[in-house]
C-alpha cells in the first residue's frame, strides 16, 4: 500500500527499513554516547525515569538535537524531514525528537492517546516518525494503532499518572483495545502517525529486551 494512502486513510504507515543498518549503528553508537556523557548534565525536566534514581529505567529524553550537532542534522534537512512533507501535503517544521524506551522489567503501559492532545494545534496537523532502535512485538510493548481514528477528531483525555504521558484517552473502551493493531518492528524499522491517530502501548514484559525508539515530530 502506499505510504501517503496509508497514513491518509488508516492514520498510520509502516516503513520497512527506512534507515539502513549502517546508519543504524551509528545511531545506536551516537545515542549511547548522548546518553553516557550528556544526560548527567541535562535540565531535569528533558529527563524521565520510571524509577527515579535509577539509570536503568530510563525511559524519555526531550529534544535531543538541542545538545548534540549529530541528532540536530537527523532532524533538520533529513530524510526524516523529507518524509513528514510528503505524509503532511505540506511544508514542515521540527518541533522535537525524543528518546523512547521501556526498559524490562520496570516499565509502565503507555496509555491511548493523541499525540494531538498536546499539541494543541489549529488546525491539529502533525506527524510523529517513531524509528525503531529495537526490534518490537507484544512481549516488549510495540505500538497499537486503532486504525481511522485520525478522522474522529479529538477525543477527551484525563490525568493517567503516567511519567512522561501524563494524559490518557479518558472514554477508551475494551472494545477498542480489541481493535487496535499490534505493529511489530524491526531495528531500523518506522513508523509514522497522525496527530489525531490513536496509539498505546503495553508494559515489557521481557526480562532482557529493551524497547527502544526515536520519535521525530513535526
Amino acid at each position: 500500500m502506499n505510504a501517503l494512502f496509508s497514513f491518509q486513510q488508516q492514520g498510520f504507515v509502516h516503513l520497512d527499513g527506512f534507515l539502513p543498518d549502517q546508519e543504524l549503528r551509528e545511531l545506536q553508537q551516537h545515542l549511547e554516547l548522548f546518553i553516557r556523557e550528556k544526560v548527567p548534565g541535562l535540565p531535569r525536566e528533558k529527563v524521565f525515569y520510571d524509577q527515579l534514581g535509577d539509570a536503568r529505567s530510563l525511559k524519555q529524553i526531550q529534544t535531543l538535537f538541542e545538545f548534540d550537532d549529530y541528532f540536530h542534522r537527523l532532524m533538520f534537512g533529513s530524510r526524516f524531514e523529507k518524509l513528514a512533507r510528503e505524509l503532511l501535503q505540506q511544508e514542515v517544521i521540527g518541533v522535537n525528537m525524543q528518546y523512547f524506551n521501556k526498559p524490562p522489567l520496570t516499565s509502565q503501559p503507555t496509555p491511548a492517546h493523541q499525540d494531538g492532545y498536546y499539541f494543541m494545534l489549529e488546525p491539529n496537523e502533525a506527524v510523529t516518525l517513531w524509528l525503531a532502535i529495537d526490534a518490537t512485538d507484544e512481549e516488549n510493548g510495540c505500538v497499537r494503532y486503532l486504525p481511522g481514528s485520525h478522522q474522529q477528531g479529538l477525543r477527551p483525555h484525563h490525568p493517567t499518572g503516567t511519567i512522561g504521558f501524563s494524559q490518557g484517552i479518558s472514554d477508551y473502551g475494551e472494545s477498542e483495545k480489541t481493535e487496535d493493531i499490534p505493529i511489530h518492528s524491526r531495528a531500523g524499522d518506522l513508523l509514522a502517525h497522525h496527530a489525531l491517530t490513536i496509539h498505546r502501548a503495553e508494559e515489557n514484559r521481557s526480562c532482557s529486551r529493551q524497547r527502544r525508539a526515536i520519535g521525530l515530530i513535526y
